[in-house]
């Protein structure tokens, strides 16, 4: 079936800047240095599709690559060329181990409990095994604790049948440059490396990437960058826009004064006005958080939502428009070079990470690479 077929019937159409994603690759490997750039690949590569964008940082040179759950993992090494390394940050779940094996995938080791697991596994098979060590240097969330590592490592062999390929942690509020945790978080990383002589270290996620070469170690972990999420809000972005969203025009109106736009009667028009009505709503990951705040965009002009977003539609002022521009069936566009994810964000009050990984299911998607044609 042709592509436009499936755009038409479609409510809307979201647009994947591959050449873009992989331009931003570029730019943290080359800020990297000698780190080696890995790419997280959890949420379905943030909601953005993992069957597309992993082959091509693959292409671009990625060898290592993350994802959240065992599954995901799974998943991922179906889509990978051979040689292709991929770590799991939750680890085994309990009895899972043989399914890192066969999908040759290494676990992230966050507790005691997974690591006896992990050894356990090893003894069996009678060979050492590959991991990750994941410290908690401070937020609380996964890893072993100091403590942890204490009572652990005073058992000399405490890590048989584990052959450590990373230590790593997690920074706290490396989206806030001048945040004493970033400071914190190293010192205590640096403490804790002391454990693991002669193993790759790893801290950056995408934000800390531009936290300077004191962060880098030796493997970087940008997800949300790739897809030009800003790494530092408040300062210039520095990545490329990487994703594009149209929603398709149902019906057009005229609305008189006193009449009311959408559920709970929150808009109600202080005189005669135009209102579209378009084919995505919070089902699709359009926040009802963005009522009274969000906006669309036709031929550059912004128009702004009136009335309750709804599940499968929300409704615009269109007053002012040419009628030709917005008839029954046209799109306007919700995500793009006017309005980036961390513009939809703020005006959501969240953070563009939430707002890639809930776009919803429904939309037609298009995945263009102008650099490879």
């Amino acid at each position: 079936m042709p592509a436009f077929a499936d755009a038409a019937r479609a409510g809307a159409v979201l647009t994947l800047d591959l050449a873009a994603v992989r331009a931003n690759y570029r730019q943290l490997r080359a800020l990297g240095g000698s780190a080696v750039c890995a790419a997280v690949m959890k949420a379905d590569a943030y909601g953005l599709g993992m069957e597309q964008v992993a082959p091509a940082l693959a292409l671009e040179g990625c060898r290592v690559f993350f994802t959240a759950h065992l599954g995901e993992g799974m998943r991922l090494r179906q889509l990978l060329p051979a040689g292709c390394g991929i770590y799991v940050l939750h680890g085994p779940p309990p009895g899972t181990a043989h399914d890192f094996l066969e999908h040759d995938l290494v676990p992230v080791l966050n507790d005691p409990g997974q690591l006896q697991e992990w050894r356990a596994c090893a003894r069996r098979l009678g060979r050492a095994l590959p991991a990750a060590i994941q410290a908690d240097t401070g937020m609380s969330r996964m890893g072993l604790a100091a403590a942890d590592l204490a009572a652990l490592s005073a058992d000399p062999g405490w890590l048989a049948g584990v052959r450590p390929q990373l230590f790593m942690s997690h920074l706290a509020c490396a989206d806030e440059p001048a945040h004493p945790m970033n400071g914190l978080q190293r010192r205590r990383f640096e403490q804790l490396r002391e454990v693991f002589p002669g193993v790759p270290a790893s801290l950056a996620n995408s934000s800390a990437v531009f936290l300077g070469t004191d962060y880098h170690y030796d493997l970087l972990r940008p997800g949300a960058a790739l897809y030009g999420i800003n790494p530092q809000p408040g300062a210039p972005n520095p990545l490329r826009q990487a994703v594009s969203l149209a929603a398709r025009i149902v019906q057009v109106r005229t609305v008189r004064e006193g009449d009311i736009v959408g559920y709970g009667a929150r808009y109600v028009a202080g005189g005669t006005r135009r209102i579209a009505t378009i084919a995505l709503g919070y089902a699709d990951g359009w926040q009802r958080a963005l009522t009274g705040r969000g906006q669309a965009f036709v031929d550059g002009m912004a128009v702004p939502f009136a009335g309750t977003v709804s599940m499968d539609s929300i409704t615009l002022d269109v007053t002012g428009i040419p009628e030709a521009r917005v008839a029954p069936g046209q799109l306007v566009e919700l995500l793009g070079a006017r309005q980036g994810v961390d513009e939809v964000a703020a005006q959501a009050g969240t953070i563009g990470y939430e707002v890639l990984t809930r776009l919803g299911s429904r939309f037609h998607r298009v995945y263009r690479d102008d650099d490879r044609g």
